[in-house]
């Protein structure tokens, strides 16, 4: 075990003896691998007044410039991508190779995307008689999740950075040990001090004190509904802006004239991703009445090869949670077809990957985020009744169609209320705005439209 000291403010990493300690687990054999501060209002106090400090120098620098520090940065993170993977696998369990092509391979490529929009991005622009300036909008507070520990803090810290703003970032305090590793590779790639500060530290304390801080102009937060209508309401109190991404429960489509067999197997792998810990995650598979039978026979055998390939959850907390969702659905009805309520391994945080047949769209399993390997599989009628049931939730972040013809597909998912829509297995982009409907979240993450999020609009008449 390693105890980590400091926080990362103003640019040097500072001392923080007498605060209390927050243990970091390795989920998959429940072993506390290190421990690093827990962070007090006063630590959020002195990173924002760090980071207020370095807003007008860095607002200042020329795009070009911040262009090339994030490029740096890129870099850096690149030369340190197996310890990057190493770190997620000891702090959330992941398996290597995943950890590896996505918890590391995606925050690089991330970033070299703001670093090139940094330097190619329209900062100011003519409108008639106007010039129009995209100005930054100042301090960000950042606070991100453990489910995708850096790929989180790159998808907020990044375009803040390209945009010229400043930045504190509190942690979750599951995974705090990659944010540590991302503060570093921030000082080596020769950020100026104060403009990216890390606070370690429990939600209710750190996290509110940054939401709370007068001088953070805007708050992003990815993390569940409830606490992001917390956070919305104390920016709100404050006309502060926020960028929330929260919760979700995304309907896959899967319509008659489709491949069947690739589109069950591809949405069972979808769930199991990250051991069912992506708010993106397809975990509502809609299947026409006359194939369900044999997409519910499908879904089990692909679930079944997922027993020994997926990780645990991240903590005890989670595996009751989710364990507890597959019991209220049996009690409500639903067929287990795969898994089950008992956890698979005497040691560690694991759920075995999970199929509830015969639920309909009222049941609790298909209207509450359930955040682990569980998938719910729910019958339709014709494509209306699909739709009726695929929009039928508070939820509206991501998605999946799947047609023998993509015309089709494509207009079954234009009349869908969500953010995102997978067409017969559509690529991830990490150019294509990420974020939600409904109480999925306010603002848009990745590319052009994520860095939008951190400037503000000023217009000059002539």
């Amino acid at each position: 075990m390693k105890a980590h000291d400091g926080m990362y403010i103003d640019g040097a990493w500072r001392p923080a003896e007498g605060r209390d300690v927050i243990e970091v687990v390795n989920p998959a054999d429940e072993r506390v691998i290190g421990t690093v501060p827990a962070g007090t209002a006063e630590d959020v106090d002195a990173a924002v007044r760090a980071a207020r400090a370095a807003l007008r120098g860095w607002s200042a620098t020329a795009p070009a410039e911040r262009a090339a520090r994030l490029a740096a940065l890129r870099d850096v993170l690149a030369a340190r991508a197996e310890e990057i993977a190493e770190t997620v696998t000891a702090e959330l369990g992941s398996p290597l190779a995943f950890s590896r092509t996505v918890h590391a391979g995606v925050p690089i490529a991330v970033a070299g995307s703001y670093a090139d929009l940094a330097a190619t991005y329209a900062f100011e622009e003519k409108v008639g008689n106007s010039t129009v300036y995209h100005e930054p909008v100042g301090v960000v507070g950042a606070i991100t999740p453990w489910n995708y520990p850096l790929h989180q803090i790159v998808a907020k810290a990044a375009p803040a950075l390209a945009a010229g703003c400043t930045v504190v970032l509190k942690p979750a305090e599951d995974t705090p040990l990659t944010a540590r590793l991302f503060a570093g590779a921030v000082d080596e790639a020769g950020l100026p001090a104060g403009v990216f500060n890390l606070v370690t530290g429990l939600g209710p304390v750190a996290g509110q004190a940054l939401a709370e801080h007068p001088d953070v102009d805007l708050v992003s937060f990815t993390g569940s509904t409830a606490v992001g209508r917390r956070i919305g309401a104390i920016a709100g109190a404050a006309v502060k802006k926020v960028a929330l991404e929260l919760g979700g429960k995304s309907a896959n489509v899967i319509l008659p004239s489709a491949d069947l067999a690739r589109a069950v197997n591809v949405g069972v792998a979808n769930v199991m991703s990250n051991s069912g810990q992506t708010c993106s995650a397809w975990t509502r598979m809609l299947v026409h009445r006359d194939q369900y039978e044999e997409a519910v026979a499908l879904a089990a055998t692909a679930a079944a090869k997922y027993g020994e390939r997926i990780g645990p959850v991240v903590n005890a907390k989670q595996v009751a949670r989710v364990l507890g969702y597959i019991e209220k659905g049996v009690a409500e009805g639903a067929r287990l077809v795969a898994g089950g309520s008992e956890s698979p391994r005497e040691r560690g945080y694991f759920v075995s990957p999970t199929v509830l047949a015969d639920v309909t769209p009222e049941m609790t399993v298909a209207q509450e985020e359930i955040f682990g390997p569980v998938l719910s599989i729910l019958r339709y009628d014709d494509e209306e009744d699909a739709l009726r049931i695929a929009n039928g939730t508070v939820y509206g972040l991501a998605g999946a169609v799947w047609a023998g013809d993509e015309a089709e597909a494509v207009a079954f998912a234009r009349r869908m209320d969500t953010g995102q829509v997978d067409i017969n297995g559509g690529r991830f982009n990490p150019l294509a705005p990420f974020g939600g409907y409904k109480q999925s979240g306010v603002g848009r993450e990745l590319g052009a439209h994520g860095l939008t999020e951190y400037l503000q609009t000023k217009s000059l008449q002539f």
